[in-house]
């Protein structure tokens, strides 16, 4: 069971929310937050696998939320889910750590899609909001080994260090060192951002 958290300062928008992934036979909403600091605290307390999370909210916005997130070291998937209108915040959400990033217009079909893959550990991105990403201006491409290009790709697909040495036939130990280069040379924190700078860059 995929345990959600919704956080938006529209009553209206979490209870359509809530109603449609309700009656999903593997979700389960487990809490909704009017603003930021009510989120960060439900994932303190509850610790949902997903949260849904506006950015523009009062108190903590979505960008505010996502660092505090971090700061407190909480592991939630979090997935953006704000309006159109949004475009130039998708860099600064998914860079603060987001798994995801939607739109409010999205197919109800295409959320509930989303929510399954981040929880698996897939970094997923709207059309729309790939494209701002593309259209940022990109950094001097860093220089990766084939190894390590291929462990980046790996990590794009979302797969574990364990994975990634049973798919290239090394020990895991192997697989850590290269992650650990991988992340120095993009200049990341972590395999969210690697797997997000992949995508952007072309280079998995």
């Amino acid at each position: 069971m995929i345990r959600v958290l919704i956080a938006d300062d529209h009553p209206v928008v979490r209870q359509g929310l809530r109603t449609f992934l309700d009656i999903q036979d593997d979700i389960e909403v487990v809490g909704e937050a009017a603003d930021g600091s009510e989120a960060v605290s439900l994932v303190e307390r509850l610790g949902p696998d997903v949260l849904l999370l506006d950015l523009k909210m009062p108190v903590l916005d979505g960008l505010a939320t996502l660092s505090e997130l971090a700061a407190r070291d909480l592991k939630v998937r979090a997935i953006v889910l704000t309006s159109v209108s949004d475009r130039g915040d998708v860099g600064p959400a998914m860079r603060a750590g987001a798994a995801g990033f939607l739109y409010k217009d999205v197919d109800p079909g295409g959320l509930v899609s989303a929510i399954r893959a981040v929880h698996g550990g897939q970094l997923l991105l709207a059309p729309e909001a790939a494209e701002a990403m593309m259209a940022a201006p990109a950094p001097d491409a860093p220089v990766l080994t084939d190894r390590e290009r291929e462990v980046l790709t790996l990590i794009a697909a979302g797969r574990s260090n364990r994975e990634i040495a049973r798919a290239l036939s090394v020990a895991e130990k192997t697989v850590k060192t290269h992650v650990s280069n991988v992340l120095m040379k993009l200049g990341v924190q972590d395999r969210t951002q690697a797997a997000l700078y992949a995508v952007r860059h072309h280079l998995a």
